[in-house]
């Protein structure tokens, strides 16, 4: 039985939770948040017999195996690392902090402590999302030439409530949390680039309000990618190939299909009650599968892809002036 704690109460932790309880072989043993009562109140919904005012207690926790953060990414560090201090493996949201200097840092600590550590991109555990990587690397792909994703929506800014995403205390913006998503899409597919052209523009609460890159690779690939706060996009996905073009319906980082053109026309979809379709169930099993296995880093979300993206996205942030 793995048992997990959850350090925070938003929903996206609340999804997780629901999950891992739901999972034969996991259980959650204890929420941790800085409101001793918000932590009573999930451990309670989700059958953990104990919870905590402070993560420092939550990761000290000696029946936590693993630790699930979910606290905004300006705050990771400080729950990731006394967690890794305290032997604990864990599952991290994506990004994995706001900059590459806590990012490595992060990571040294876990290699040099021997303990497990994930990126949470629950993208890259998407079934249709690793078929696509699947076929991008096959003969039958021919030789990629191009990816184009772009994920964004319209969040007005009311100063009078700021919302997370315009936050800069909470590593708000459109890239961090957004963006994120085409970049590692290219990154998995097409590798590290070699260049980078980045236009956009900042919000008046100084976090980036949206931007496009250009990035070009060796041979003559590039990806066109875009992010946004201000605008609805089409949130799809499309890589080409010099045989085929394949298109990931929106939200292509969790697609219901994939549709496939080349000599043959072809569409693979997923039932969103199938097991497995958003991701967080593969990447909970993924974090069990290697404890088991005793590794410290996953194969399908290394950290070395997780510190790539994490300088592409500073570099993007400093291209815009942030």
């Amino acid at each position: 039985m793995l048992s997990w704690g959850i350090a925070a109460t938003g929903i996206i932790a609340r999804e997780v939770g629901r999950v891992i309880a739901a999972e034969p072989g996991m259980r959650v043993a204890a929420v941790g948040s800085r409101s001793a009562d918000r932590a009573r109140g999930l451990a309670a919904e989700l059958g953990a017999p104990r919870s905590y005012g402070s993560y420092t207690e939550l990761v000290g926790d000696p029946e936590v195996d693993a630790v699930y953060v979910a606290v905004p990414q300006s705050h990771h560090l400080e729950v990731v690392e006394p967690a890794i201090a305290a032997g604990r493996a864990v599952l991290c949201e994506k990004p994995l902090t706001t900059t590459v200097a806590d990012a490595e840092r992060m990571v040294k600590l876990a290699r040099d402590a021997g303990v497990f550590l994930m990126e949470g991109m629950w993208m890259r555990f998407n079934p249709l999302v690793r078929r696509l990587a699947d076929l991008v690397a096959s003969e039958e792909f021919g030789r990629p030439r191009s990816v184009s994703a772009s994920f964004g929506f319209a969040l007005p800014y009311d100063a009078a409530a700021v919302h997370r995403l315009w936050d800069p205390a909470l590593g708000g913006g459109a890239l961090l949390d957004l963006g994120i998503y085409p970049l590692a899409l290219a990154q998995l597919l097409l590798g590290e680039p070699e260049g980078m052209t980045v236009t956009g523009g900042v919000g008046e609460s100084g976090v980036d309000a949206e931007a496009a890159l250009l990035l070009t690779y060796p041979g003559g690939a590039r990806a066109l990618l875009e992010t946004s706060l201000v605008s609805p996009m089409a949130n799809t996905a499309t890589v080409v190939g010099t045989a085929m073009r394949a298109e990931l319906a929106a939200p292509f980082f969790a697609p219901q299909r994939l549709t496939v053109h080349g000599e043959r026309a072809e569409e693979f979809t997923l039932d969103p009650g199938e097991d497995g379709y958003i991701g967080y169930v593969n990447e909970l099993r993924e974090v069990r599968d290697c404890l088991t296995a005793g590794r410290t880093e996953s194969a399908v979300m290394p950290l070395a892809d997780t510190l790539t993206v994490m300088r592409l996205l500073e570099r993007a942030r400093g291209a815009l002036g942030l």
